[in-house]
């Protein structure tokens, strides 16, 4: 059964972000790591650099699809999980938790308007979304 984690926000290409002052920290749904299936490895932006909310970042691939993951919020890297060059499936098994991509400093919060919250998330995705 896919999770919708009340305390994250959710854009509409399957990154979640959880907020804590103009920290945050984001990887992929529950949903998105179900569709993709076994995950075999994961690129990530470097440390300092910086990205706008919804512009790629980096590459998740499964045995079955490579799919670009998305900003959820404007921000530039202060961290990126490197245990996912060694262990990818961390995503698979915890995508809220160890499975995390990146943490980075938010550069407009006000860009979280355009999120979904976990209601709203889980809609879209039973719609097929």
């Amino acid at each position: 059964m896919t999770v919708f984690l009340p305390d994250r926000l959710y854009a509409k290409t399957h990154e979640w972000v959880k907020v804590e002052g103009d920290i945050a920290i984001s990887g992929i749904s529950d949903y998105a790591q179900e569709e993709l299936n076994d995950v075999v490895y994961v690129e990530l932006p470097e440390v300092g650099d910086s990205f706008s909310q919804e512009e790629s970042y980096g590459v998740v691939e499964s045995v079955k699809a490579a799919s670009d993951v998305f900003m959820p919020l404007s921000g530039e890297i202060i961290e990126v999980n490197r245990e996912l060059a060694n262990k990818p499936q961390l995503v698979n098994e915890e995508p809220y938790g160890q499975g995390w991509f990146i943490k980075f400093r938010v550069l407009d919060d006000r860009e979280a308007e355009k999120l979904l919250d976990a209601a709203a998330y889980q809609q879209l995705v039973e719609k097929g979304g």
